[in-house]
């Protein structure tokens, strides 16, 4: 791997770790404040928000900028929706504007993998950004409970700048000032971030028009992506699939934490050591896809997604935690294999159809929607009084059938565009052995 490839990972690791820290910190706030139940569950789509909201326009931009600076801004939106929270905005609107800046970060991080390293290697650089993902997931969201623990917050809280009255006295207070450390940590690894010299795509933004009306006129160009990548006979089954999983992960952070509180009377903190399991399991699926998986097979694992659907039923029948662990190992283990090569094959056709910021982009819009939308039915459920036992239920049931359907699809493709399926995959095993 080229030296900027380590770089971005850093970077990419400290955004991601203080990402996952804040969520926990945000659901502690909003309990402290004695906020119903929905609205903790409401932080995952409201995170999702302008993923979906700003998906036309934030590839084209990663497109034509060079991604370092892209990162580097995105950063400095987080650090703003973090002191939103600590300077008393409703945690749901600060954290919709941290995922603003994620929002934007996105297609700038993935896209400028395919930038800076040839397509033979694109399998096992995913499996080593998502591998690094989900240990700063781990780590992030292990950090966040210990913040606003007693013990490590009790440390925070002790701490006084002389003649200063800072205002900080609440544990939740205390980690966001942290984590708004660890941002600038991230902002400055972007900043060390190489130019790849990969030929930039203007936004042909028309001088004689208003911001407004330039930002309406990216819209027919978006819509195009996503019409190209869903109808590409490999694209749309990588997306989908991704899609379906990047929606269910995007929930699972708060489903474990309910369902730890409702099974085992587990606290926040006690509660967010289980998220960081699933996601360890998460990281060695990863790994060893990475190296395992070739690019022109990675549609072979979509069963996987059946099997995460069964297990997270499965969850409803566990009330003892040496009982939970391995399961939430192999969920994530199942999720982190089946991820990595369709990400990859995902990225390898968003390239070569339309470039790699557009493609994150559109991939980005699908993803986010799927955990809006789902976010937005167990948010949904709670408020009207389900269980969370329920609402995993039906969780579980819709993952299976939407990964199932999924793979007749491809069946058919398989059956009906045999050819137009052969040549693609002879592309990808062509890119992969000689990219």
């Amino acid at each position: 791997m080229k030296r900027g490839f380590y770089t971005i990972m850093s970077a990419q690791f400290f955004s991601s770790l203080a990402d996952n820290a804040l969520f926990v910190t945000a659901v502690e706030l909003l309990k402290a404040d004695g906020a119903a139940e929905w609205q903790r569950a409401a932080l995952v789509p409201m995170f999702a928000l302008f993923y979906v909201v700003l998906a036309p326009f934030v590839g084209a931009f990663a497109d034509s900028q060079p991604k370092g600076q892209v990162m580097l801004m995105s950063n400095t939106i987080k650090v703003i929706g973090c002191l939103m929270m600590l300077f008393g905005v409703h945690p749901l609107a600060a954290y919709a504007v941290v995922g603003l800046g994620a929002a934007a970060y996105s297609p700038a991080k993935y896209g400028i993998l395919t930038e800076l390293l040839p397509s033979s290697q694109l399998v096992k650089a995913n499996g080593w950004i998502e591998g690094l993902t989900i240990a700063s997931i781990i780590l992030g969201v292990l950090l966040g409970g210990q913040l606003v623990g007693h013990a490590l917050s009790a440390s925070l809280l002790s701490l006084d700048v002389p003649f200063i009255d800072t205002g900080v006295d609440t544990p939740a207070e205390a980690a966001i000032c942290l984590l708004v450390l660890i941002y600038a940590l991230a902002a400055w690894f972007n900043t060390r971030i190489p130019y790849t010299g990969a030929a930039l795509i203007p936004m042909r933004l028309d001088p004689d028009k208003s911001m407004a009306r330039n930002l309406l006129a990216l819209l027919p160009d978006f819509w195009h992506c996503t019409q190209r990548l869903w109808h590409d006979k490999l694209g749309q089954i990588s997306l989908a699939t991704t899609t379906l999983f990047w929606g269910v992960s995007g929930n699972l952070r708060y489903i474990v934490l309910a369902w730890s509180a409702a099974a085992l009377g587990y606290s926040t903190t006690q509660a967010s050591s289980l998220v960081g399991v699933v996601a360890i399991g998460t990281a060695l699926g990863a790994v060893v896809a990475s190296m395992k998986m070739r690019l022109d097979h990675a549609t072979r694992v979509m069963p996987l997604g059946i099997g995460m659907g069964i297990l997270v039923l499965a969850m409803n029948f566990i009330d003892n935690l040496w009982l939970a662990v391995p399961l939430l190992i192999v969920l994530g283990a199942l999720g982190g294999f089946m991820v990595v090569p369709m990400n990859a094959l995902l990225q390898h056709r968003g390239h070569n159809l339309m470039g790699a910021g557009r493609s994150i982009a559109v991939q980005n819009l699908n993803e986010q929607l799927c955990i809006l939308g789902l976010g937005g039915l167990y948010t949904f459920s709670t408020g009207m009084g389900m269980s969370a036992f329920g609402a995993i239920t039906a969780f579980g049931v819709l993952v299976s059938f939407m990964m199932w359907m999924i793979q007749r699809w491809h069946a058919s493709n398989q059956v009906h565009h045999r050819d137009e399926l052969a040549r693609l995959m002879h592309i990808a095993r062509n890119d992969d052995l000689h990219g």
